[in-house]
């Protein structure tokens, strides 16, 4: 696109099947660097295991006046209500457990300027096709139009970082009288076992064993409460794994343990991308605390003291408004999951589990 951001024609989009996921994979990692993307738009969300879970992959590329500024990954794949498109998801709930937010096409950053109308002009190269978009934002809810249901909407709570260095008495200044009592009086509780400690995985085998241990404690919480927890399903844990291997030794992932007299009470799995940090996923030890120790509360903390040192822009918590993660955001921000056509069985199913069930907090 030319200087200044004006389009030079009218928006053009192709939907063709994927044959090289390998070379799909080169031509999207070239793309992204130059694209307004959230982590898991990166092809290294995208591409994990993506053999296995895009089963009939096909590419949408948008382009304006021959020059790409828009490409969607989406699989097809037959339902009860006919051939449905998934965006950047398979249509399978075991493989789309690992379940994606921030979800969307991979838009150039010169075309930005008008996402809306991409948005729209690549939903249109479906025609009457069935489509589901799972974690969107609200440019898509706009752009989809009236053929688009609303199956769910999901609050996602941060703490915006550069704020918190920027008012007298840090992070805490800017939490609730309540809030900053529970934090102190859970820390003071800790320290009593000992130092407490914030340490990150160094490497890839030491990040594997963290997510382990990180698993053992999220399914006890899960278990405790008469409900599988998200590594109940063998490929969870299999797709993090091979996730934390592809990201770890790019910077994008982080794994922290937090410990008290050297025994760890909580694990953090984060996405680091672009100056942000989400918070993905999280193993506490509630079994072991005292009554007025809050390991998810404390943890977090920690963190969120943690990346504003080092000079990160936002601490994202991802979407499901838990009390905890409210009482430590500044502010909440709105994910969509919209469908169209004949709405099937199972899309109803999985977009109400996404609205009922959140599958990946402790």
């Amino acid at each position: 696109m030319p200087a200044g951001g004006a389009a030079r024609g009218p928006l053009r989009a192709h939907l063709a099947p994927v044959a090289d996921i390998a070379a799909l994979g080169a031509e999207w990692r070239a793309f992204e660097g130059g694209a307004r993307a959230s982590f898991f738009q990166s092809w290294t969300w995208t591409g994990c295991l993506a053999g296995e879970r895009f089963s009939d992959p096909f590419l949408l590329r948008v382009s304006d006046a021959g020059h790409d500024v828009a490409l969607g990954l989406f699989n097809r794949r037959r339902s009860w209500g006919g051939r449905r498109f998934w965006l950047a998801e398979g249509g399978d709930p075991v493989g789309d457990a690992v379940f994606i937010e921030d979800n969307g096409l991979l838009l150039a950053e010169s075309a930005v300027f008008q996402a809306r109308e991409v948005i729209a002009a690549g939903l249109a190269a479906f025609g009457r096709k069935n489509l589901t978009l799972s974690g969107v934002d609200e440019a898509y809810r706009l752009a989809a139009g009236e053929r688009f249901r609303l199956a769910a909407t999901r609050e996602a709570p941060f703490v915006d970082l550069a704020r918190a260095r920027s008012v007298a008495g840090g992070f805490l200044a800017g939490r609730s009288a309540n809030t900053r009592y529970q934090l102190r009086r859970s820390q003071r509780s800790y320290a009593e076992r000992g130092a407490l400690t914030l340490e990150r995985a160094a490497d890839v085998g030491e990040a594997h064993g963290f997510l382990d241990a990180l698993a053992r404690l999220h399914q006890q919480s899960w278990t405790a409460r008469g409900r599988p927890g998200a590594f109940a399903n063998p490929f969870f844990l299999r797709f993090h794994r091979e996730l934390i291997a592809r990201g770890h030794p790019r910077g994008e992932i982080d794994l922290l343990r937090v410990s008290a007299g050297g025994k760890a009470f909580a694990y953090l799995y984060n996405f680091l991308w672009r100056g942000e940090v989400a918070s993905y996923q999280s193993g506490f030890d509630f079994a072991s605390a005292l009554p007025h120790e809050k390991p998810g509360l404390t943890a977090h903390h920690l963190a969120i003291e943690h990346y504003a040192a080092q000079g990160w822009r936002k601490y994202d918590f991802l979407a499901g408004a838990s009390r905890y993660k409210i009482s430590l955001a500044d502010g909440t921000r709105a994910m969509y999951w919209l469908t169209s056509g004949g709405m099937s069985w199972l899309a109803w199913r999985r977009c109400w589990r996404c609205w009922r069930w959140p599958r990946r907090e402790t």
